[in-house]
């Protein structure tokens, strides 16, 4: 049998990410973000080609960390 509770917790939680994702987003359009050093950029008169190697390596072991923590892994 399907329970009914189970899957309204589901999508309150389910919002409650979307809302916090789009407050993240909204505050991170505002801030001057930059490249960091290790990141590749190659400009050429009629386009510009942007790699963020590093960028997605930090980003990944920041979500790592903190999807750990709410795990419980690290107790």
């Amino acid at each position: 049998m399907f329970n009914l509770s189970v899957f309204g917790r589901l999508l309150v939680l389910l919002g409650i990410m979307l809302i916090v994702i789009g407050l993240v987003l909204i505050v991170a359009g505002k801030l001057p973000l930059r490249t960091i050093p290790g990141d590749i950029v190659i400009k050429r008169p009629n386009f510009v080609v942007y790699i963020p190697i590093v960028s997605a390596l930090l980003i990944s072991l920041i979500l790592t960390v903190i999807v750990n923590l709410f795990l419980g892994r690290w107790r």
